[in-house]
């Protein structure tokens, strides 16, 4: 099965670098950055769409689905819960830190690592069974980094960082 995710389109929370789980709105940009990537994805001849079922992840979806199948949404494609980190600033984190899987820091009452690649790893896992010749996900950068650690494997050093994919960009995967 192919698999090919997409990171939503930019909301205002990734220009300023606030943590943000809230169901915010991708912005103009990121609306254009979708319309932009529908080009591109309509050559993709995927059988369904699966979207975190946060709203800047959705309006996404909905927007490059160029074939028009059905949307579903799954709760284990959210962002990492940011808990009492919700609404600050990204500065308030060293971001190495925070992305690193064997981290033992603990910045407030965030989703640990772990338990988010669990999750991903279970929602990749039913997905193995079902019938689809290839699949279009629509998540976020969290999500997306455990993306890369359920192919791939934990980098040796734990640094996951820089493993995420950028607004609308867009991983081809073999399931």
């Amino acid at each position: 099965m192919k698999i090919y995710l997409v990171r939503h389109g930019q909301c205002d929370s990734n220009v300023i670098g606030r943590y943000n789980f809230i169901n915010e709105d991708i912005n103009e940009t990121g609306i254009k950055q979708a319309e932009d990537l529908r080009e591109k994805i309509n050559v993709i001849n995927y059988d369904v769409v699966i979207s975190s079922p946060l709203v800047r992840s959705l309006h996404t979806a909905k927007i490059i689905n160029t074939h028009n199948k059905d949307i579903i949404t799954d709760e284990r494609l959210v962002e990492r819960k940011h808990g009492s980190l919700e609404g600050k600033s990204i500065d308030v984190t060293d971001r190495e830190e925070y992305w690193n899987y064997f981290t033992d820091v603990k910045y407030g009452t965030e989703e640990r690592i772990p338990d988010l690649c669990n999750r991903v790893k279970e929602f990749l896992d039913e997905l193995k069974t079902k019938d689809y010749n290839s699949v279009l996900i629509v998540a976020h950068s969290g999500v997306s980094k455990a993306f890369y650690v359920y192919f791939n494997g934990i980098p040796k050093d734990g640094k996951m960082l820089n493993l995420g994919l950028k607004n609308t960009e867009v991983k081809e995967y073999e399931l």
